[in-house]
Parts: structure tokens; sequence; C-alpha cells
């Protein structure tokens, strides 16, 4: 290991205590551009393959190609499911159909499968022409399952044994080395027509007597999923059990596969980033943003800026309908975005929690009302005490108790409605069978802004004029 490597590793930095330093990036990038090559073999060989894949996103174009050059003849395949798209394609160019297929079929099948389900139509089959054939029909029976359902998560290398098996039969086999994935966690027993009874964990295994049956040890409690099972669901049952590892099964009941943890997680990842994503009215497909072309990018977002610009144009409306009453009194211009600011903040908040609840399944039809209930307590409360604050403010700024009255009344009904528009516009679109992540903001914004226009402008003018 070199110095500078081991430096990283075994002393980081309290703030990056892990993966890649600027100073780093730039040191490998100023040896690429010196054609130093040698030195930047030195550096990167033993960095993780993750670090690896860190390092690729953040160099340029150009020094990515150098990169992929330099590392050509020993390229880690498991860099590429760490890959952002727009990088992985980059990176497919410069090592050529050729040797990315070969790194393509180092890859468990889980993984070769995800990076293919990346790739254009074209591209797989340039691919799969120069590929192995096993790993080739294990990449399209992985493709033929839904986008996001087990069958595609799923990693067909698994390791199981008849249930008259003992625990030294089974220790025995698995130090054969014949066909083990390269990481597990557990042992699944199947009967006589490789349907799965229950799983034992390594950690149990290891802890039973030579003699014992397997059928003896065996966790009858882990329910095996369907290869059409959504991979959320998937997600929320290994959450709830706490497991590490669950058995897949096709139509006829056999186990065709395993759900590893490490693959939960990764699904848990990318479907928080994907709501967070929606919430802010970007597409999943923007992730990988950063290394994409501006017009693709800008074209993406468009949509959802138009969307946000009609309904602009509506709360725009509400307030020409109070225009002579503007006219009349200027402070309702100065006092206006207050009431729309603080009501858009506290739907958001409110949306923000339900949008969760929802995506862990804490909200469902058993509690929604208990829970719109709640929103609506709290965003009254929270509407009393800042109607008190803006009112007294209001008051002392403009000598106006008339105008302090309209603006703390209008606070009161602005939060209150927000509050409980946050959790009701989410739940009532999920119902609808739509995204409240994509489309839940949009709705709420335009709510929260009619309302408190309508109310503040509609008040002052019944009360002032």
């Amino acid at each position: 290991m070199s110095d500078s490597v081991a430096h990283r590793q075994l002393a980081p930095e309290p703030e990056e205590a892990f993966g890649l330093d600027a100073a780093f990036v730039d040191e490998i990038a100023a040896l690429l551009r010196a054609d130093n090559r040698v030195r930047v073999k030195e550096l990167v060989t033993d960095l993780h393959y993750a670090d690896m894949a860190d390092l690729l996103e953040r160099l340029d174009s150009q020094d990515r190609q150098l990169l992929i050059e330099t590392v050509r003849d020993n390229f880690n395949a498991d860099v590429l499911p760490e890959l952002a798209e727009a990088v992985r394609d980059q990176v497919m160019e410069a090592l050529g159909f050729e040797d990315f297929a070969a790194a393509l079929s180092q890859l468990d099948s889980d993984d070769a499968v995800y990076v293919a389900s990346k790739l254009s139509a074209s591209e797989r089959e340039q691919i799969a022409a120069r590929m192995p054939q096993e790993a080739r029909l294990s990449i399209e029976q992985g493709l033929a399952y839904g986008e996001n359902s087990a069958g595609r998560l799923m990693q067909r290398e698994f390791v199981a044994v008849p249930n008259y098996w003992t625990v030294g039969e089974t220790i025995d086999y698995m130090r054969s080395g014949q066909a083990l994935p390269e990481k597990f966690y557990a042992v699944f027993v199947v009967d006589p027509r490789n349907r799965p009874q229950g799983m034992v964990e390594l950690s149990r295994l290891l802890r039973a007597k030579r003699p014992e049956r397997m059928k003896d040890l065996f966790d009858q409690d882990v329910e095996p999923v369907a290869l059409d099972m959504d991979r959320e669901d998937v997600a929320f049952f290994v959450k709830q059990r706490n497991l590490v590892s669950v058995p897949v099964i096709d139509k006829s009941g056999r186990l065709v596969g395993q759900i590893t943890i490490d693959d939960i997680v990764d699904v848990i990842d990318e479907e928080a980033e994907d709501d967070i994503l929606k919430l802010a009215g970007v597409r999943n497909s923007e992730v990988s943003s950063l290394y994409n072309a501006i017009i693709s990018t800008a074209n993406s977002r468009f949509p959802w800026l138009a969307v946000n610009l009609a309904t602009a144009f509506l709360a725009s409306g509400v307030v020409g309908m109070f225009e002579h009453s503007i006219e009349k009194l200027a402070a309702l211009a100065v006092l206006l975005p207050i009431v729309a600011g603080m009501g858009g903040n506290a739907g958001t908040q409110t949306l923000a929690t339900a949008v969760r609840a929802l995506a862990t399944r804490e909200l469902d039809g058993s509690n929604a009302w208990r829970v719109m209930s709640r929103e609506l307590f709290v965003g009254m409360i929270n509407g009393l005490l800042f109607a008190a604050i803006v009112g007294v403010i209001a008051y002392f700024w403009f000598d106006d108790q008339l105008l302090a009255i309209a603006i703390a009344s209008a606070m009161f009904i602005t939060l209150t409605v927000a509050g409980l528009s946050g959790i009701v516009i989410p739940y009532a679109l999920q119902k609808f069978g739509a995204d409240p992540a994509a489309s839940g903001g949009v709705f709420l914004t335009t709510v929260t802004d009619v309302v408190g226009f309508f109310s503040f402008l509609g008040l002052a003018t019944l009360i002032l004029l």
C-alpha cells in the first residue's frame, strides 16, 4: 500500500472520515495530465471499489478517460453498480463493449441485472453478444421481471440444502466451494421439491453440533417473497422482521433466489432519494444530473417549473381581485408575503412528515382520521401563536389596530388550513393512485397561497375598507 493511500485510510480527517478528500482527487488529476500512469496505479490499486467510483465521478470526462485507460487491465467490476448512470456510460465507452462485457460477467447476478437495466436496448444487445452464455441468460431472465419487482432485485446465487442434511454435511458442502455466492448470510433449507421450509443464519449454524439435522435448526417464521412482489414491499418486510436475507420463490413455490440486506439498504436509499427529489419537483432520472448535458437537464426540469408557473398565475389572480384594496392601503402589499410564506412553510413541514409516513406505512386508512385531526390541531395551535406575534408586530409597525386584527386572523386561518392540507393532499393523492411526493408540493403551494392571499386581502377589505 502506498504512503498516500495508507495515510488516507488510517488517519482520515475528522470531517472526511470516509471516502476521498479533494487533495487526493486533484493529485490524481494532475498525475493523469502529466502522463504519470505508474504513480496513478500505485495510488488507486488499493482503493475500495466505492471510492474508485467516487473518484471516477469527481474527475472531468478527459481525466476519467485517462484513468480508465490506466486501470483497464485491473478494472474492478464492482465499480460499475456504484457509478451514476451518465458516468457509467462514459466508462463503458472508454472500456469498449468487449471489456465492459467481461466486467459485467464478473458481477453477482443482481448487480449485473441492475447495470444492464440502465443500458439502452442497442447497448445491451452489443454487450450480450460478447458475454458467456450463462451470464447472458441470467441477465435476460432478470430483465424479464418488472423494474421494481423482487425478481429484478434478487440474487440468483444462494446456498440451499435438503432438510435431512446434518450441520456437518452442510459445512462440508460449503467448504467445497461448489457454486457458492461470494457473500451470503444464511443457508436455506428446502424440501425434495426445492420449496423453502426455512432459513438458518450462519451464526446459528456455526454454533450447532455437526450431527444436528438442519430441519431442527431452521427458522420457520421467515416467509418467502414472490418474484412479482414490489421491492418497496420487500424492503418493508425485511425491515419489519429484522432479516439479513430473504428467499424468493416462483409461482410454483420453488426457491429461485435470495435478496440480501445490502440490496435492501440500496432500495431504501433509492426510494428515499426519489421522494426527496420529487418533493423538489425533480425527476429520479436526474440523480446523475451533475454529469448530464446542460440542455437535457434543463429540459427535464422544465415541466414542473411550467406547472408551478400556472399555479403562480392562479395565486396572482386572487391578488388581482383585491387590486383596488391594495391601491388604497399600501400596507397590504407589505404584509402579504408574510402570510403566504408562513403558510407555505407550515404546509411543507406537514407534507414532508406525511410523505414519509406513507412511504413507511405508518399512515394508512386505519389511522388517517386520527392523524388528520392531530395535524389540524397542531396547525390551529401554531396559528394562534403566530397570529398573536404577527398581530402585535403589525400594530406597532403601522399603528393600525384593525390591520393587526386582519393579518392575525388571516395567519390563523392560513396555518390551520396549511397543517390540514399538508396531510390531506398527499393522502388523497395516494388514494387516487398518484405519487404524493411528486405532485403534493404543487397542490399544497397552490392551496396555501390562495388561502393566504384570499383570507388576508378579503378580511382587510371587509374590516378596513
